[in-house]
C-alpha cells in the first residue's frame, strides 16, 4: 500500500487516465473527487459489503431462514451512495 500526505487541492494520478483531488479536510474526515472513465467502476467498500451481506441474507430467508432488518440496512447503505455520488 502506498501511504501519501496530500494537501487541499493536491492530486494523485493513477494510471493515465485517474485523477483524485483532495477536496476537503476536517477532522477526522477528508472529501476526495475521483476523476476517471465512466467504464471505471468506482465504488465504497461499505456499500459493497452491505449488497453483499444482504443478498446472503435474502438468499438463507429463501431457503427458510429469517431476515427482516437486511432490506433496511441495504437501503440506508445505498442512500448513504446517493449522498456523495456526482457523476
Amino acid at each position: 500500500m502506498l501511504v501519501l500526505t496530500r494537501k487541499v487541492g493536491e492530486r494523485i494520478l493513477v494510471g493515465d487516465d485517474i485523477v483524485i483531488t483532495v477536496l476537503d479536510a476536517r477532522g477526522d474526515g477528508v472529501r476526495i473527487g475521483i476523476d476517471a472513465p465512466r467504464g471505471v467502476k468506482i465504488q465504497r467498500e461499505e456499500v459493497v459489503r452491505a449488497v453483499t451481506e444482504a443478498n446472503a441474507e435474502a438468499a438463507a430467508a429463501a431457503a427458510g431462514g429469517a431476515s427482516d432488518d437486511a432490506e433496511a440496512r441495504l437501503r440506508a447503505a445505498l442512500g448513504e451512495l446517493g449522498r456523495d455520488t456526482e457523476r
